[in-house]
């Protein structure tokens, strides 16, 4: 399995024509080797596109590279700047992205990507170390939070999850760390809560459980209603019992959708067989989250246009 930290790679991917429509074939636009972002070490995607680096490169004909990222919306802006060819997103994020709204105001519209296809849940946990007096949404006024890393797709959940309760980041003593640094700082009792938009397990967080002991702060279920009501992209969830060593009981929440992003520019012959490397060795990730990758669910919640050689494998599939 070939990683790569966030500060290395992507030179490759710089290389060859500008955005615009895919040929059938390959092109000046394919780089040399894919880059593959991720996001933080201690979250989903990281394990995730590592898996999928490997099997791309053993089956597509093209060595793939994963890279530790900030996640969602730097992965959007990586594929827009030909630092990195396929990314993790999540759904809202993408939409966002394609209309220039929310925390992309300022770059406006990318159009640089499409859909490589939809994953798993991304479930909105909200983690305390097990001996917390927090028991709500409500109680995060004036505490420690931490809603991810900056312009992460975690810190607009959270902003958008505190609006339900009445609340801004003002009202918190707010901290933008990674998944990972979230987990320590919890530990060291350097922080009171964290916001994680995640695949569950979460590594991060199971790690938490087994040395300080976790709580998930579930979300009031009028509050869940009217998330949905404003966000249609989220949907009500479970995080089910034992899922962390200190849970035992579920615990409701909501979540968004992952997806891959691929850049707009590349072949569609390279495209379809990235995707057909992904998709067919999805259950040999080594990962639980990979199991809720079904090709049937490749279209769930996916608001943009899907690349012409995801879609030439997924109409080969019967994909509808």
């Amino acid at each position: 399995m070939s990683l790569m930290t966030a500060c290395g790679g992507g030179g490759n991917s710089a290389q060859g024509g500008a955005g615009g429509g895919s040929s059938s074939s390959g092109g000046s636009a394919d780089p040399s080797q894919l880059i593959l972002a991720t996001g933080g070490t201690g979250g989903t995607y990281f394990p995730l596109g590592g898996g999928m680096a490997d099997h791309i490169t053993k089956n597509a004909g093209i060595t793939a590279t994963a890279q530790a990222t900030g996640a969602s919306a730097e992965n959007i802006r990586l594929i827009r700047d030909k630092k990195a060819d396929i990314a993790f997103t999540q759904n809202d994020i993408a939409e966002y992205a394609s209309k220039g709204t929310n925390m992309f105001q300022q770059d406006g519209k990318i159009d640089s990507f499409q859909a490589l296809g939809a994953l798993y849940d991304e479930t909105i946990q909200i983690v305390v170390s097990a001996d917390s007096n927090i028991k709500s949404v409500a109680d995060l006024k004036e505490k420690r939070v931490s809603v991810g890393a900056p312009g992460s797709g975690t810190e607009v959940n959270a902003q958008q999850i505190l609006e339900a309760y009445g609340m801004t980041f003002e009202d918190t003593k707010l901290q933008r760390l990674s998944f990972a640094d979230s987990a320590k700082a919890i530990q060291d009792g350097q922080l009171d809560a964290a916001f994680q938009t995640a695949g569950t397990p979460t590594a991060a967080i199971t790690e938490l459980a087994a040395t300080t002991g976790v709580k998930i702060i579930p979300i009031d279920a009028d509050k869940i209603d009217a998330i949905i009501a404003k966000y249609p992209y989220y949907v009500k969830t479970t995080v089910p019992a034992h899922t962390y060593q200190t849970v035992p009981e579920e615990v409701t929440t909501v979540s968004v959708k992952s997806m891959l992003l691929i850049r707009s520019d590349l072949s569609e012959d390279l495209v379809y067989k990235v995707t057909k490397a992904i998709f067919e060795n999805s259950d040999k990730l080594g990962h639980a989250k990979a199991k809720e990758i079904k090709l049937e669910n490749v279209k769930n919640g996916v608001s943009i246009p899907v690349h012409p050689g995801a879609q030439k494998y997924f109409d080969e599939k019967g994909v509808k």
